[in-house]
């Protein structure tokens, strides 16, 4: 038998212990907001871990964003140290899930297998991702117990609310430094065939339009901050976003329609804050004098944070000369810049031949719509062989019944696994 069948057998046997890990995964309510479970889910993968001889630590992101005492942010770091020095590869996954939302026909925490199909918030962003790869690593260090070097196996808090928890700290403690990790894998959901060499960048804000409050009755003794808003909106719509559609990237960004500059206004409020659900009063007659709107752009390579930014300050002050009494306040709440690996990077080629091998297909090339935690191994980490990889299909991601396929999960593994094989031996 060949070393390749035997390896592809080695994950075949496992099959079944790849179904089960990912249902555990998935049962296991890693919610993020609030950040429920973490050290759960980080104990759970622990035993697993060191049961298969990796050396475990369990990292708290002390004084990150979001971490406290009631909902602290833990990650899992697992090392499995080679017969020989040599390089390290790394698989990170992130631990946390979305809200479930509505239009569930399935238990979103269930973990139910069907019609070659594993269901469940997760599933496929990205704990199908996370089993995958322990999978692969099980499997090629049994078929290779005298590889060089190591393999890591890391999982981390709080990707979906930008990582500043997980890949973010763990990247200020040095874990991703390059003399320590030469080969980064992130198993997110881009489908089994692609490579995903980066992302756009990203820009969130808020602008505060501002009124004067009055009596609802006699709305001309005040100034109304949501009409302020909506000649700002209506700006939006007749000059911003015409000019966003006309600027397009050479970055393989999909879908098609993230190929250009965009902006989404993720949320507005004006006037008094909303009651509780109980509160069966009627809002009291006042005339707003506070509208907020967050936005968030995503720009693209070419382009330079400064003039996304300058566009947003010229299209309020636009609206400043065209209405009387207009203020506002532009707020930066955070930004990522844009980032992709080079295709000629070791591990772009390395999986890219091992895709072709399984496959028997040529791999595409992907730039992600939006960010993930890459951003933060190649800016604070300063690691730029770096990649995305994964089982799944992005289009689940967030969705209600997502789900994902098993085959999908054991081609996979088998990229993974002929990808350790080419670094390490």
């Amino acid at each position: 038998m060949s070393d390749t069948c035997r390896l592809y057998t080695a994950i075949a046997e496992r099959r079944a212990d790849l179904i089960a890990l990912t249902q555990d995964l998935i049962r296991i309510p890693t919610l993020n907001p609030p950040g429920r479970k973490y050290r759960e889910i980080c104990e759970y993968l622990a035993a697993r871990l060191t049961q298969s001889g990796y050396d475990v630590e369990l990292v708290r992101a002390l004084g990150a964003r979001a971490d406290s005492e009631t909902y602290p942010r833990w990650n899992l770091v697992a090392r499995h140290q080679g017969a020989e020095p040599g390089e390290c590869v790394h698989f990170n996954s992130h631990h946390d899930v979305v809200e479930v939302g509505h239009g569930w026909t399935v238990d979103p925490f269930g973990g139910e297998e069907k019609d070659g199909r594993i269901y469940g918030r997760g599933a496929c962003d990205m704990k199908g991702g996370l089993a995958t790869s322990i999978i692969a690593a099980e499997a090629f260090i049994a078929t290779y117990p005298d590889y060089k070097g190591a393999i890591e196996i890391s999982a981390t808090a709080d990707e979906e609310s930008g990582g500043y928890g997980g890949v973010a700290y763990l990247a200020e403690q040095g874990y991703f430094d390059p003399a320590r990790v030469q080969h980064v894998i992130i198993p997110e959901p881009l489908n089994k065939d692609r490579i995903c060499l980066g992302h756009r960048g990203v820009w969130w804000a808020e602008i505060e339009t501002q009124g004067r409050i009055a009596h609802g009755s006699m709305p001309f003794l005040g100034d109304c901050a949501v009409r302020h808003m909506g000649a700002v909106m209506a700006e939006m719509e007749a000059s911003l976003f015409p000019l966003l559609a006309t600027k397009r990237t050479a970055m393989p960004v999909v879908p098609e329609g993230a190929k250009q500059s965009t902006l989404n206004i993720n949320s507005i409020h004006g006037g008094e804050p909303e009651q509780d659900e109980d509160y069966t009063g009627f809002p009291s007659p006042c005339v707003p004098d506070r509208c907020v709107i967050t936005i968030d752009r995503r720009f693209l390579i070419e382009e330079n944070i400064a003039d996304v930014k300058a566009e947003i300050t010229a299209m309020l002050e636009k609206v400043k000369t065209e209405r009387p009494d207009f203020t506002y306040e532009l707020r930066d709440l955070h930004e990522v810049q844009p980032t992709m690996t080079d295709e000629a990077a070791p591990v772009v080629r390395t999986v890219q031949a091992a895709i072709g091998k399984v496959l028997s297909k040529q791999a595409e090339f992907v730039v992600s719509p939006g960010t993930y935690d890459q951003k933060h191994i190649d800016r604070i980490g300063r690691l730029k062989n770096c990649i995305a990889y994964g089982p799944g299909i992005l289009d689940l991601a967030h969705q209600p019944d997502e789900w994902v396929g098993i085959d999908d999960m054991i081609d996979s593994a088998k990229v993974m696994a002929l990808t350790l094989r080419e670094l390490l031996t």
